[in-house]
């Protein structure tokens, strides 16, 4: 297994927002958000951890009238797009827009009916405090669909992800991805921090050949 090699922490540069907005995520963001809303409650408070522009917040908002979303992030520029997005979308009465940090929110505990999170934790140096801190603010029986990128277990499979999925991408977004992928987690890993944590019926699994997900249903009547 490669060693995890971390990267910046937060994506605050006009050039970060703006690569990653001219990445065509959405084939990425409609699996996610369709996953989702298998394990979501009908209706309720949902906590998005790490949001970015706030595609996901806004498409999973649209799939389920029933959900309102706080989307959290910690990159300015980031936010910005987000809020822009939400308004272009009309949907500044159902999801909100925040600088938090993930790794210590503020919000008090059991206030949120689900969590969700894409592509955040390879982000974080020390990602036990995010899985802390998303199982205190979820409340009893709350959902959980947390899911990023797995580390590789050598530089062939290294290389090869990076042939296959920044093919056709510009310089900074392949060294991106690339850095990405060597501060990935591994679902051992995971699955460790997560055996830690007081939340009975949590699922860890790798769930696509660059992917691990942690995954919860929200309980009946949560």
């Amino acid at each position: 297994m490669l060693e995890r090699v971390l990267e910046q922490e937060v994506m605050d540069s006009e050039q970060d927002a703006q690569e990653y907005a001219a990445f065509d995520n959405t084939a990425v963001n409609e699996e996610f958000v369709a996953r989702a809303l298998v394990l979501a409650p009908d209706s309720g408070y949902v906590l998005d951890v790490g949001a970015g522009p706030g595609e996901i917040a806004v498409l999973l908002a649209r799939r389920s009238a029933g959900l309102r979303l706080l989307a959290i992030d910690l990159g300015e520029h980031m936010l910005a797009m987000a809020r822009a997005n939400v308004l272009r979308a009309d949907l500044g009465a159902r999801v909100e827009i925040a600088r938090v940090n993930a790794r210590s929110t503020g919000f008090a505990a059991a206030s949120f009916e689900m969590v969700i999170s894409n592509s955040l934790v390879h982000h974080i140096p020390e990602p036990e405090s995010f899985f802390q801190e998303i199982a205190r603010v979820a409340r009893p029986g709350a959902a959980f669909f947390i899911k990023d990128l797995h580390r590789p277990e050598s530089e062939a499979e290294h290389r090869h992800l990076v042939e296959t999925y920044a093919a056709g991408c510009t310089a900074y977004q392949t060294r991106t991805f690339s850095d990405s992928l060597r501060a990935g987690l591994t679902v051992s890993e995971v699955q460790a921090i997560c055996a830690e944590l007081d939340l009975p019926g949590l699922q860890v699994r790798r769930c696509s050949d660059r992917h691990w997900c942690v995954e919860r249903a929200a309980a009946a009547g949560a």
